[in-house]
């Protein structure tokens, strides 16, 4: 398909839209080529200290980078991309379709570290901000680009991102950005190939290919009759894959043959929830676009991932917080600008004035945000020193061997992920693991050698330390 693609008259696709459009552009300079990029070098030292700092503050808050640590040490060893905190031997393929995530390997190779993924993870999130700057400059003006890629860059959808660990959908936000930026500058063909990669990021990102696809065809059926049917093509393919990757790809790495995430779809109706749903729909739509991105037919490409979400049963799929919406925030951003453009020279008073406005006004509720948002953390001294806590959590942990085989709970894992064998507490068996180290600061697990007696009957362990909270527990080897 991509052979194909190569054959759209993509230049002449691209002057006409460009000649349709050349009465409402402000300008037909092109933006200065550095905001973008100075914009987007910002961005990455802010987001990597976000991530960077909270880890070395050991404040990570959930396994999911421990996790992706794991399928990624595994793709720099050239192995089978298995994620024992899902379970001993679980290929990560059986959970989510993600291969992307191999991309990281040579880096991890040279810098094996949870680190590096968060770093990683920061440039991809910054880099889409070139894109949506570069765009939205084109479309409205040097000053407005600017103030939309700093509403996008400070959104709350890509801060709770950046600061929730590492997750995949990170290789999807500069896709989107640029899949869109080529649709705004009719180069249909570029769009395409960026669409297409999204079904290796993440099982449900097909059915974004498919609505890249369809904004597309919307965008090219008055220039590029063949751009259309290329368009349908994607679409279709899009839409294939995922149903391919749900019931044929993920079952077959699964150990039960089934796709695990069934279970949190449907149940008891959209209706459920709504209140929560609707608080996160505005949030989605006001303080980022002021409504206007309605306008816009690229908002197509939130459809799905809105609605999966909505329709799921587990309720943190419908809320603001963790990483769901970073998605969303390349596609509102670049549907406002189109909005913008479109309704700034438009017959109706009211609306111009408001579309001129809306830009600088974007940005302002985004840093007026920003104290209440991830980012604020770096405005506080208390963010850049390490305590005596973590300090002795670190030696308590440093006991461990390499290559030692542990089972643990969040406050442990990412120290451990990148040089021993870690499982979820209460999910090693059949492994009985060397050490269990856990983060006992509330005293959920009661008595420490009581509760690992309780998860492995069979064996006998004993305290090898203690320190603020943290217990590290060795197998006795009779």
């Amino acid at each position: 398909m991509s052979g194909a693609l190569l054959t759209l008259p993509e230049n002449q696709a691209q002057n006409s839209t460009e000649q349709e459009n050349h009465d409402r552009l402000p300008s037909r300079i092109p933006p200065p080529a550095a905001d973008p990029h100075l914009l987007a070098a910002a961005l990455f030292l802010a987001y990597a200290a976000l991530g960077v700092l909270r880890y070395r503050r050991m404040e990570t808050l959930s396994w999911d980078l421990g996790i992706f640590e794991q399928v990624v040490r595994a793709y720099a060893h050239f192995q089978a991309p298995v994620a024992d905190l899902k379970g001993p031997g679980a290929d990560i393929l059986g959970d989510h379709f993600s291969p992307v995530t191999a991309l990281l390997a040579p880096a991890y190779r040279l810098f094996p570290t949870p680190v590096t993924l968060l770093v990683a993870q920061s440039a991809l999130f910054a880099l889409a901000a070139v894109p949506v700057t570069r765009a939205s400059a084109r479309l409205l003006g040097r000053g407005p680009g600017l103030a939309v890629g700093a509403a996008f860059g400070l959104s709350w959808g890509i801060q709770r991102a950046a600061d929730f660990d590492f997750h995949e959908i990170c290789f999807a936000v500069p896709l989107i950005a640029f899949g869109l930026e080529a649709v705004l500058r009719g180069r249909w063909r570029a769009a395409l190939l960026y669409a297409l990669p999204l079904v290796l990021v993440k099982e449900d990102l097909g059915l974004t290919t498919a609505a890249l696809a369809v904004v597309v065809a919307l965008r090219a059926r008055r220039t590029s009759p063949r751009a259309v049917r290329y368009a349908v093509a994607v679409a279709v393919f899009g839409a294939v894959a995922t149903l391919v990757t749900l019931t044929v790809v993920i079952p077959a790495f699964n150990s039960s043959g089934a796709y695990d995430y069934w279970g949190k779809m449907g149940g008891p109706g959209p209706l459920a929830g709504w209140d929560v749903k609707a608080r996160t729909l505005l949030w989605v739509l006001l303080p980022t676009t002021g409504l206007l991105a309605l306008r816009s037919p690229l908002l197509l490409a939130a459809l799905p991932t809105l609605g999966w979400r909505f329709l799921s049963s587990y309720d943190h799929y419908w809320s603001t917080d963790w990483h769901y919406s970073a998605v969303l925030m390349p596609v509102l951003a670049l549907a406002l600008a189109d909005a913008v453009a479109s309704a700034k020279y438009g017959p109706r008073p009211w609306l111009r004035s408001y579309a001129r406005n809306l830009p600088f006004c974007a940005a302002a509720a985004a840093l007026a945000l920003t104290p209440s948002l991830p980012l604020a953390a770096l405005t506080d001294p208390a963010t850049y020193r390490k305590s005596p806590q973590v300090e002795a959590h670190e030696r308590l942990l440093g006991r461990i061997p390499d290559g030692a085989s542990v089972e643990s709970n969040v406050g442990p894992i990412a120290r451990l992920t990148s040089r021993c064998r870690v499982f979820w507490v209460g999910a090693a068996r059949p492994v009985t693991p060397d050490y269990i180290a856990l983060d006992n600061s509330d005293g959920w697990a009661g008595d420490p050698v009581r509760y690992a007696k309780g998860l492995h009957p069979g064996a006998v362990y004993t305290v090898a330390g203690v320190a603020g909270g943290y217990v590290l527990l060795q197998l006795r080897v009779e």
